[in-house]
């Protein structure tokens, strides 16, 4: 049971560091941190972190790195890292909460469309778990959508705010920019998770492919940084929350993370890992309400419900793909010619 359910017990964990993220962030970015600067500190922390585990546990079988490949993971750094988070952040600038939140939850949805029109993802219109998978994922979208934009009655508080996290600074309108920002980036992001399953097939090394986004991506945020924040004194960061917020983010969603979805995607693949992000959404609002004494509302309750039960009939009708899809790949000749490659060459990577 443990094994069949593995996937999904690690990313249900994933999306709780997610949800933790939130408030510690949000309580370095009120405290002055700069966004851009946060994304660099972050992957250097994660990079740091990763690299020992990357290097001994993958030394005899983590593929040769070839410049080709390099530059796949250079694109796959840039969808995941250095140009997407950015732009998120940006974004936040100019836009509202509540819009960036619903445009980040239809990644689930677009991952879907973009897997299915590659043949990452298949659907048999004529099997009911095929029905269930589409259904699913449109139910899903549709509780983010109610979450987002229908409020009804509030819920009243039953204690006090156990933390004063005070909210950001006043918001820089520019609906135009800013909608180009957040719909780039959540274009982008569906992208990187399809371009994972495909990089995985030629470097099946996790936890290096880990490091290497984490390096890679660090370095193309400081470049960012650097041209869009021309203040030097950006960079000091003390040992106060700033500093718990890179490490913590480096060390569970630049490591951690990362690493738990490209194994997922591997063994799952793009569309299961994408389907779990509204948790953290749902989880958000409700520790808001317990610990910050945020408002509650009756259209949150009952959106959540309906993410659920979208998540669930999308991952019942994912099941019945997994035993036949891994068969078919294990026979096969590219994956015997793989095992070869892997057991007979012992390429190691710089």
């Amino acid at each position: 049971m443990f094994k069949r359910f593995k996937p999904h017990i690690l990313m249900i964990i994933a999306q709780l560091g997610y949800t933790f993220l939130y408030f510690i962030t949000e309580a370095s970015f009120k405290h002055g941190m700069n966004p851009h600067v946060y994304v660099t500190y972050r992957h250097v922390v994660g990079a740091l972190v990763m690299f020992p585990f990357a290097y001994f546990l993958e030394r005899k079988v983590r593929p040769k790195l070839t410049v080709a490949l390099l530059a796949e993971i250079f694109v796959l750094s840039l969808l995941g890292v250095g140009l997407t988070l950015n732009m998120y952040f940006a974004s936040l600038k100019y836009t509202s909460p509540t819009f960036v939140t619903a445009m980040v939850n239809s990644i689930a949805s677009l991952t879907f469309v973009i897997a299915v029109l590659l043949r990452l993802e298949f659907v048999d219109m004529r099997n009911p778990r095929g029905i269930a998978k589409v259904m699913g994922t449109l139910i899903s979208l549709g509780g983010v959508m109610l979450m987002t934009f229908y409020k009804g009655s509030i819920i009243p508080n039953i204690s006090h705010s156990l933390l004063n996290i005070q909210q950001n600074a006043i918001i820089q309108e520019n609906w135009l920019k800013g909608s180009v920002l957040t719909i780039a980036s959540c274009v982008a992001w569906p992208l990187f998770f399809i371009l994972q399953a495909y990089t995985l097939k030629r470097y099946p090394a996790q936890l290096s492919l880990t490091t290497w986004i984490s390096v890679i991506g660090a370095a193309q945020s400081a470049v960012f940084t650097a041209f869009a924040e021309r203040k030097p004194g950006i960079w000091a960061i003390g040992f106060n929350i700033d500093l718990w917020s890179a490490i913590y983010g480096g060390v569970v969603c630049s490591g951690y993370i990362i690493y738990v979805q490209l194994w997922c995607t591997e063994v799952k693949g793009p569309v299961f890992v994408t389907m779990f992000n509204p948790l953290s959404t749902i989880l958000v609002a409700i520790i808001a309400y317990f610990v910050l004494a945020e408002k509650l509302y009756i259209g949150s309750i009952i959106g959540a419900i309906v993410v659920i039960f979208g998540m669930y009939l999308f991952l019942w009708g994912k099941e019945e793909q997994k035993p036949q899809k891994a068969e078919l790949y294990f026979n096969s000749e590219e994956s015997k010619t793989l095992a070869n490659s892997l057991g007979n060459e012992q390429m190691v990577d710089p």
